[in-house]
């Protein structure tokens, strides 16, 4: 796991505060960085325009083309001049150097984004826009320094943003970087150090982004096991019978010891699953929401609730008027998508919003919802998933748009609710499965638009 900061300024300072690094000593390591990464990785460029800012960013621009100046073919673009002080310093060593100066893009072979970075504030006027739509078109490599221009640190973007492929980013990780609207711009992100370790310059942090190396999937390793070894999960099968089913198909892959589906009429299911009326008395943890409907009764609900296990919740339960009652419940998980969880903050009196403030604010209304549940997880579906429990949130930033079918969600329920099964805690049972489900859709090597979720449960066998 890596460590995720909602601004990095104050981190900054504390260098100058505790470790008497200064500002121009940061920069030049940040500029040092930039420049080992594009000679190890653009080796064969020839022509690099670096457009720089007024500001520190802009600062940062330059410091690299005075770094690679003789290396490559590079220029820099002022177009709002030098403001900075370290701009205007920066600006003087390049200069002496020999560094040219250019006023239109041309084609270059790269184009670095230096104009804004994590300081951006405003919105652009015209002339930035105009020009953002130029670097944008161009055909060339695109590297953001620090953070692409037009991308604030809540996450949001601006009508215009630096598309980048590659964004270089100083110091540490910073979370807007990993809204939903920010996986069209960021591309591969680096870390680059600004003169001390990384672990020396971060501070600690609530928030977290995982990495594939933190999945512990529930390999078995006892010999004298059986299939009760490995829990048994209820999944009630609703009024779209095929959501439980693929769940329930998800869950077995995934280890569970036995799934059942628990249904008031009898569906065709494979032979691999059981079914049945009643609550099994060996099970161990209850997955509900699924293509739910209207197929039971809130009395017949409540019987089927009458335990204690730990539950997973999604879909059609977060318009049901049980919901509350749910909440109030022990190792409970809930999987909403956008449009369930401005249902689930409108139940539970939190908040009225659209999809689209939600997705404006994913991280502070997920923090709002943890704070006033801090003993249910959440798991917030999206471009980069949000996991949210007491004061802890995780960020998976590793989906694709492969998963953007229907299924997809049941099988993700069905991975919860087989090692909820298994024993795992919720808030592991959730990171795990997340990073399970989007492990297996990577895997997926045909045509992005045709994995089918039963694509995805067969991913499942080869993590």
């Amino acid at each position: 796991m890596q460590k995720l900061f909602e601004e990095v300024a104050s981190l900054d300072q504390r260098c100058y505060d505790e470790f008497e690094l200064s500002e121009d000593l940061l920069m030049e390591h940040a500029a040092d960085g930039m420049a080992d990464f594009i000679k190890e990785n653009h080796s064969d460029t020839h022509s690099i325009v670096i457009i720089c800012g007024a500001g520190n960013n802009g600062a940062d621009g330059i410091a690299l083309a005075r770094l690679i100046q003789g290396d490559f073919d590079v220029a820099v673009m002022l177009p709002y001049g030098a403001k900075s002080v370290m701009a205007q310093l920066q600006y003087k060593r390049a200069k002496a150097l020999g560094v040219h100066f250019i006023d239109t893009l041309g084609a270059p072979d790269v184009v670095v984004d230096a104009l804004f970075g994590s300081g951006f504030s405003r919105a652009f006027d015209e002339a930035g826009t105009r020009l953002l739509r130029q670097m944008n078109a161009a055909s060339a490599v695109k590297i953001a320094c620090d953070i692409p221009s037009g991308l604030h640190l809540d996450g949001t973007l601006e009508a215009e943003t630096f598309r980048a492929d590659t964004t270089l980013t100083m110091g540490a990780l910073k979370r807007g970087m990993f809204s939903d609207a920010a996986k069209a711009c960021v591309g591969r992100i680096e870390v680059l150090d600004l003169g001390l370790s990384r672990s020396m310059y971060e501070t600690g942090s609530s928030w977290q982004l995982l990495d594939n190396e933190d999945m512990k999937l529930p390999n078995r390793i006892r010999h004298d096991a059986h299939k009760g070894t490995y829990g048994h999960l209820g999944v009630i099968c609703g009024e779209k019978e095929g959501a439980g089913v693929i769940a329930a198909s998800a869950a077995l892959r995934f280890g569970c010891g036995l799934v059942t589906l628990l249904s008031n009429e009898k569906v065709n299911v494979p032979y691999e699953l059981m079914q049945s009326h009643l609550l099994p008395s060996t099970m161990t943890a209850m997955a509900l929401g699924m293509g739910l409907g209207q197929e039971f009764s809130e009395s017949e609900l409540t019987q089927l609730l009458d335990h204690s296990l730990p539950l997973i919740l999604d879909a059609d339960i977060f318009e049901h008027p049980m919901l509350r009652a749910l909440l109030k419940r022990q190792n409970v998980i809930l999987t909403p998508h956008p449009k369930e969880f401005i249902s689930l903050l409108r139940h539970c009196s939190l908040a009225d919003i659209s999809v689209s403030e939600l997705q404006r604010r994913r991280f502070e209304y997920a923090e709002l919802f943890s704070k006033a549940y801090p003993h249910v997880t959440l798991l917030l579906k999206g471009a980069n998933v949000i996991i949210a429990s007491g004061a802890q949130y995780f960020i998976n930033p590793h989906g694709t748009n492969v998963l953007a079918k229907g299924g997809s969600g049941d099988v993700l329920s069905g991975l919860v609710g087989a090692l909820l099964a298994q024993g795992y805690t919720p808030l592991d049972a959730a990171i795990n499965a997340s990073l399970a489900h989007t492990c297996a859709a990577a895997m997926y090597d045909k045509n992005s638009y045709a994995m089918t979720p039963l694509d995805l449960i067969e991913n499942l066998a080869s993590l």
